[in-house]
């Protein structure tokens, strides 16, 4: 394939499909980038920032596209397989970036387009969506699910692979099958999880509210996630229920394991527990990019004295540093600082932290 005069379609230009054409338009400016959406502004305003060279209002105009991203949601992916059928041409890829394979992956299949398929997950995310959030660097070092069909050549593949390389990403190839089991386990039985916390607090909160304040420290911490879109996760969890539940099976054992535990006093098994989730959680990467988006946070202690706080924000912003988010924590149960900051990426959030601490700030890094 000449990666020289490449023409990529992309259906649908929200965060996700923002973001990759703008990855190509970078790496690739020669490359022709057509789009498809039903948010004509998106359209628009990928068209006034020459991400995309044109605009098409049928599917049907993408026939001599090398590859097609489809990036809408999976119901609207599906309805349009039998276009994609009539017009795809024999050495087009045509890819997703879903976070479930198994509803695509069948309906590619009875579509008979397994020999064109090449199924994606960049793992990325934002708090924020749409094209407007998009950018150049999203999928940059970044892990990137592969999940090839059964049929589709190697060589098909390796194209791929190596034009996920060119954009920055780190791929990962394995089956749809494997990815859906992985990503039950690292993202979406957490997601389930956090928000049975959530649900559990709520359950005892008294009238003053009094829970909801004190769970500003590590409960918060741990139950982020839980403040996600409620639809997404309905669709996630309908489309991979068996992962889910299985894995979902095991946490309730998990749970009844150490209830016991506690029940007959039994102090070293209930050490193992704490012990073993201590060494596998201290071997994760600090900085890899995962399914669950980080937080890059920093925590800095305010004396009690005039101006001490808008002093450590005026600095932060005079010198350039885009700050996400702050906040003031009264819980310090695991973090000693009062002024909780966080940032989009971990370079800011150590400019910040660095500059603080020139300043005479007391800072503490997450």
């Amino acid at each position: 394939m000449d990666k020289q005069h490449l023409c990529i379609g992309f259906i649908g230009l929200g965060l996700i499909g923002g973001s990759i054409a703008k990855s190509i338009h970078r790496i690739f400016p020669d490359a022709d980038i057509l789009g498809f959406d039903v948010d004509q502004n998106a359209l628009a305003l990928a068209l006034e920032e020459q991400t995309l060279t044109k605009n098409v209002t049928a599917i049907e105009a993408m026939g001599d596209c090398d590859y097609i991203f489809l990036c809408a949601p999976v119901h609207y992916n599906i309805a349009y397989l039998p276009i994609l059928k009539r017009i795809i041409k024999e050495s087009c890829i045509l890819t997703d970036v879903g976070s479930v394979k198994s509803d695509i992956c069948k309906a590619i299949h009875d579509n008979q387009l397994d020999d064109y398929f090449i199924g994606g997950h960049p793992m990325v995310g934002s708090e924020r969506s749409g094209y407007e959030a998009a950018n150049d660097r999203l999928i940059e070092n970044a892990y990137y699910f592969v999940t090839p069909s059964a049929t589709v050549t190697q060589t098909k593949i390796e194209d791929f692979r190596t034009f996920l390389e060119d954009l920055g990403a780190i791929p990962l190839i394995y089956s749809p099958a494997q990815h859906d089991e992985i990503t039950a386990y690292i993202s979406h039985i957490p997601h389930v999880i956090a928000s049975s916390l959530v649900n559990l607090a709520a359950s005892k909160e008294d009238d003053n509210g009094m829970l909801r304040q004190l769970a500003a420290g590590g409960f918060k911490d741990i139950t982020r996630i839980a403040s996600s879109n409620p639809v997404v996760w309905e669709h996630i969890l309908l489309s991979n229920p068996d992962n889910i539940v299985t894995g979902l099976k095991k946490f309730i054992s998990e749970l009844e394991g150490i209830i016991h535990h506690i029940e007959t006093d039994n102090a070293r098994e209930i050490y193992t527990f704490f012990d073993s989730a201590r060494d596998y959680r201290n071997s994760i990467p600090e900085h890899a990019t995962g399914v669950i988006r980080m937080n890059y946070e920093v925590y800095v202690d305010i004396p009690d004295e005039p101006n001490t706080l808008a002093k450590a924000i005026s600095c932060i912003g005079e010198a350039g540093i885009n700050l996400k988010n702050l906040g003031i924590t009264h819980n310090r149960e695991d973090n000693e600082g009062v002024l909780r900051l966080s940032f989009y990426d971990n370079e800011s959030a150590a400019k910040a932290a660095a500059l603080l601490k020139e300043e005479g700030y007391r800072i503490y890094e997450r």
